[in-house]
């Protein structure tokens, strides 16, 4: 399925150019999974590592609570999407064909969650509870899919030679 992606953001203000960058890299991210088969998008890196298309995905859905919904919502107790990450588990990472649909959800409703919770303040500079500001979580939001987009992009070339953002 081939879908529109957000562009990259255009000058603006600080909220406009943030915002704009985000919805660029995760538009990204489900670019480099489109027409992706479920044994695809699993298929791993390189051995050792367990990283995929996928794992990237549920990642990238546990830096949405982490760093987008959570910190701005009202629930007390910071809980993790897809375990606890008790003894060095990648439980975010640790996926198979069948994980595809629930993740693409998952990853979509948390997405939803953190711009509710963006829609909801309007000033970045506000201290959240994670003791950091909008601002920085925003950032540090970007950060990640900055990053794991190279990540992607190895992977998808890997998988079928395709590349570009």
């Amino acid at each position: 399925m081939i879908f529109t992606r957000a562009a990259q953001p255009g000058d603006g203000d600080e909220r406009a150019i943030a915002l704009g960058w985000l919805a660029f890299h995760r538009d990204a991210l489900r670019a480099k999974c489109d027409g992706m088969t479920p044994e695809q998008l699993v298929t791993r890196s390189s051995d050792p590592s367990h990283l995929s298309l996928l794992g990237l995905v549920r990642h990238l859905a546990e830096m949405e609570r982490a760093y987008g919904s959570w910190p701005l919502d009202d629930q007390p107790e910071f809980q993790w999407v897809w375990g606890t990450y008790d003894d060095d588990a990648e439980d975010d990472i640790d996926c198979t064909p069948d994980d595809v649909g629930p993740s693409f959800d998952t990853w979509t409703a948390e997405r939803a969650k953190t711009d509710r919770a963006l829609e909801s303040c309007p000033d970045l500079g506000m201290k959240t509870k994670n003791d950091h500001s909008v601002r920085w979580n925003l950032a540090k939001l970007v950060g990640e899919y900055a990053r794991h987009n190279g990540h992607a992009d190895i992977i998808r070339e890997r998988i079928d030679g395709i590349t570009g953002e």
